[in-house]
């Protein structure tokens, strides 16, 4: 279960970040999710809430959203929707694909009071 590693470091980040704003706590955190990031969003924010106890994100609420993934297709030079890694092109049905977007992890919004 590599999210809770992924959940600490998001902790780290975003209580740096909140220490920089001199605020007291954080109410919230909008997490982005690639799609072909390999994390399940469910067991992410479940991980959040667990590593955030007794940090200035004891009370936040997560949010996680997944983003799409797409590629490139270099068989038919379309970009095109992916939900997998090794999934065929669904344009052309080709394998020869340049993945785009869809494997970051990003804090996208914090709320902080």
């Amino acid at each position: 279960m590599h999210e809770l590693s992924l959940a600490e470091n998001v902790i780290r980040i975003v209580e740096s970040a909140a220490l920089k704003a001199r605020a007291q706590r954080v109410g919230r955190v909008r997490l982005g999710i690639g799609a072909l990031a390999h994390v399940d969003a469910d067991t992410l924010q479940f991980c959040c809430e667990l590593a955030a106890r007794q940090t200035l994100l004891a009370d936040a609420i997560f949010e996680v959203e997944q983003t799409p993934g797409q590629a490139r297709c270099n068989d038919c030079q379309q970009e095109v929707a992916l939900e997998k890694i090794g999934f065929p092109c669904p344009q052309c049905g080709g394998f020869d694909l340049l993945v785009t977007a869809g494997e970051e992890m990003q804090v996208l919004e914090i709320t902080v009071a």
